[in-house]
């Protein structure tokens, strides 16, 4: 959901400490004029063989990074059938299952735009059909953003080539065990050609 007007923000710093955002980043509190924007989604998560099925993102603040398929819900959804309809048009496969539900959040922060998004996610695990079909390249709301699928090693993947989404399964895989805590990205970076 897009602010109006721009806000400051708050964010726990930990132990019950509150700070003004524009404090994390070394910016005065009154200097510090972001844009907030919310997020909700809802994604997929398949590993094979120590890959994760990632798609390569078109547009938005992840542009030119892996990130997860998936996406927001439309009216009158429910969070599976819109993680069943968001991985059909984001990676061409079908959801045989869908396990382990579990929601994180990361706060993006775009120096260049002081735009400031707070995205939280849930995630699922899934299986999927192994038939992909054609991705479409629009959707009710526009241009398809994913630009197809891939395969990438766990090991591979990083702040500089992915979305924190991502990152938050690396962290799980890696049996990060503060992998509940938000994480802050502070100077994000929209690739704006690869």
């Amino acid at each position: 959901m897009r602010s109006l007007c721009p806000r400051i923000l708050s964010t726990s710093l930990g132990s019950g400490a509150k700070a003004e955002f524009g404090d994390v980043y070394g910016v005065a509190a009154e200097q510090a004029k972001l844009v907030q924007l919310k997020h909700f989604g809802i994604y997929g998560v398949a590993i094979k063989n120590q890959q994760l099925l990632v798609i390569e993102k078109n547009q938005g603040p992840y542009k030119n990074r892996y990130d997860l398929p998936g996406g927001s819900q439309e009216m009158g959804e429910s969070m599976q059938e819109t993680l069943v309809r968001e991985l059909l048009v984001e990676t061409g496969l079908k959801v045989l299952s869908a396990t382990n539900s579990r929601v994180y959040s990361a706060w993006v922060y775009e120096k260049e735009q002081q735009v400031v998004t707070h995205h939280i996610f849930n995630l699922y695990d899934v299986e999927l059909d192994k038939e992909a079909q054609k991705l479409p390249e629009f959707v009710a709301d526009g241009k398809n953003d994913s630009d197809g699928i891939l395969w990438k090693s766990l090991t591979e993947l990083s702040e500089e080539n992915s979305s924190p989404l991502v990152l938050k399964v690396t962290e799980e895989w890696g049996n990060n065990p503060h992998v509940e805590k938000s994480k802050i990205y502070k100077n994000w970076k929209v690739i704006k050609n690869k």
